[in-house]
């Protein structure tokens, strides 16, 4: 199985150590997914956040693992009245000290209460961690993708440069007139922009993905990365099986102990508390003391805890019908990913193989034969934009394959892979 140990290894890097706002990178330095990774596990304030949380939880925890506090009282009796009872000669001091008796086990389900909430935690900062890795992958996507597209509008470019040599040299040979001359500069200029126009996307890009980690300028460069690498993905039915271990899913199982811990703290409620007291009693009359005790229980405890327990059993009954939901859900985004990869990668594979190799011969073929006079300058451009037109269709199913694909990674919690290797480019 493909599955949870090489997950929580590609995990094991979003640490919630405290990290400076802002990093610098050097020049030039290339930056891998991988540290994008790392960088967002340490900088970013949403896992950060979690520590505060997990602090006031336990703060909770302790509180709720407090006893009903005693009380101290001071009790005045027959005094400042009228007649014997004027002033204080004849008042009737008390000392008491009270307290409450819980009964029914509302101490452990409250303890129980308040350490299922903190178990929760833990799975929702590693729903949390997935969702910011998949982000992190799509933010890094962008940046390759732009230096992409910048490249074919390179190969673009050269393609351009070329006829407008060839549409000079024809112009002062007098074999063809001025205007295929301008109409080669033109779609030079439209493929320098549309290189300008990458450029920017991919500073831009950079821009987001730095935001991430609270850098503001970043120097970085992407790691080469070859977005027409596509890996071989498991079937439907193999990568449904790994949704049982998501950490969505897993969340309804902590979700589940929070809800039947306030079932039992509810049930609890239906044995009244125990009020007591005691205390000690000064009679002024003749200076003697006197013991003085009381013990009192509310009545009806068990009808008004009934509304209460209705109200989680109806809770608890629901959490399953939500996860089945949530299973649905989960189940339909998996297929419908799983789908666009496999159309996509099937798309980049069959450009590679069928129809990049007859453009790029037919553009070579007609680029002589444009020289020796056969086919106009048209014929010539139209295959030109044609097969650059093939290139970036390819590149935007490698672009959907590959967001596909980081899909697919944050549902089943596999490692997330931008396709890295050591050769850069995109074109066949």
């Amino acid at each position: 199985m493909l599955l949870r140990t090489a997950a929580l290894a590609a995990l094991a890097i979003a640490s919630c150590l405290p990290a400076p706002a802002q990093s610098r990178d050097a020049p030039g330095e290339r930056l891998a997914l991988d540290d994008a990774f790392a960088r967002v596990a340490r900088a970013h304030p949403d896992l950060r956040l979690f520590g505060a949380r997990t602090d006031a939880l336990l703060a909770q925890r302790d509180a709720a693992a407090l006893r009903p506090p005693l009380r101290a009282g001071f009790d005045v009796e027959n005094a400042l009245g009228t007649g014997d009872a004027g002033g204080f000669g004849g008042a009737e001091v008390t000392l008491t000290l009270a307290g409450v008796l819980e009964r029914g086990g509302k101490l452990d389900a409250r303890r129980a209460l308040a350490q299922s909430r903190i178990d929760a935690l833990a799975v929702q900062r590693e729903t949390q961690r997935l969702d910011l890795l998949a982000e992190t992958a799509r933010r890094y996507l962008a940046v390759v993708a732009a230096r992409a597209q910048r490249d074919i509008a390179r190969t673009d470019i050269e393609q351009r440069q070329r006829a407008v040599a060839g549409a000079r040299q024809r112009l002062q040979a007098g074999a063809s007139p001025e205007s295929v001359l301008l109409t080669a500069q033109a779609a030079l200029a439209r493929a320098e922009l549309a290189g300008e126009r990458a450029a920017q996307r991919e500073s831009a890009a950079r821009q987001h993905l730095a935001a991430l980690w609270s850098e503001r300028n970043p120097a970085f460069e992407a790691a080469t990365a070859d977005l027409l690498d596509l890996p071989e993905v498991a079937d439907t039915a193999a990568l449904a099986s790994l949704l049982q271990g998501t950490p969505e899913l897993a969340a309804f199982a902590d979700e589940r102990r929070i809800r039947e811990a306030r079932l039992q703290l509810a049930r609890a409620s239906t044995r009244a508390d125990l009020d007591w007291q005691v205390g000690v009693r000064r009679l002024q009359a003749d200076g003697d003391t006197a013991l003085v005790a009381g013990l009192s229980l509310p009545l009806g405890g068990a009808a008004r805890a009934r509304p209460e327990i209705r109200a989680a059993e109806a809770e608890l009954a629901a959490l399953e019908i939500e996860r089945e939901s949530r299973d649905v859900a989960l189940y339909s985004t998996l297929v419908e990913a799983h789908g666009r990869y496999r159309v996509a990668r099937l798309e980049v594979e069959r450009t590679r193989a069928d129809v990049l190799p007859r453009l790029v011969r037919a553009e070579q073929a007609a680029e002589r034969a444009w020289r020796a006079g056969a086919v106009s300058y048209l014929e010539w451009s139209q295959l030109q934009s044609e097969t650059t037109a093939a290139r970036r269709q390819q590149l935007d199913a490698a672009l959907e394959a590959q967001s596909a694909l980081i899909e697919l990674q944050r549902l089943t919690g596999q490692p997330f892979v931008v396709a890295d290797v050591a050769a850069e480019g995109n074109t066949p």
